[in-house]
């Protein structure tokens, strides 16, 4: 396999991060001005939407670490959805196991691997 060409699960993760990280950074930038707002909490989601969009960036750079902070972020969203609901929890546990397999596969390994 040629190694300049990114494997199709890296692609279809990483527009997935960068995606889900613009989106949410957007969607959340209408809570700035919400009276009561715990601004820690809020700068928080922001950070992690943005992290969202450096994994995916990362990941199509062909950098290793941005795999395993890509399963971090999920992680934290499984422990989060958990607090929630079991239903959101149960959902980020599909999609932890979805990214997960799709990052490691071998043709995604192998992608990852010295260059």
């Amino acid at each position: 396999m040629n190694m300049k060409n990114k494997p199709l699960p890296v692609i279809i993760v990483s527009i997935l991060f960068i995606l889900v990280g613009c989106v949410g950074f957007i969607y959340h930038l209408k809570d700035f001005n919400e009276p009561g707002n715990n601004m820690y909490e809020y700068l928080l989601i922001l950070f992690l939407r943005i992290l969202a969009v450096v994994c995916g960036v990362m990941l199509l750079k062909r950098i290793n670490w941005a795999r395993w902070l890509a399963i971090a972020w999920l992680v934290y969203h499984v422990v989060i959805g958990g607090l929630n609901s079991t239903s959101q929890m149960l959902i980020h546990i599909v999609f932890l196991a979805v990214v997960a397999l799709l990052l490691f596969l071998p043709a995604s390994s192998a992608w990852f691997q010295k260059k």
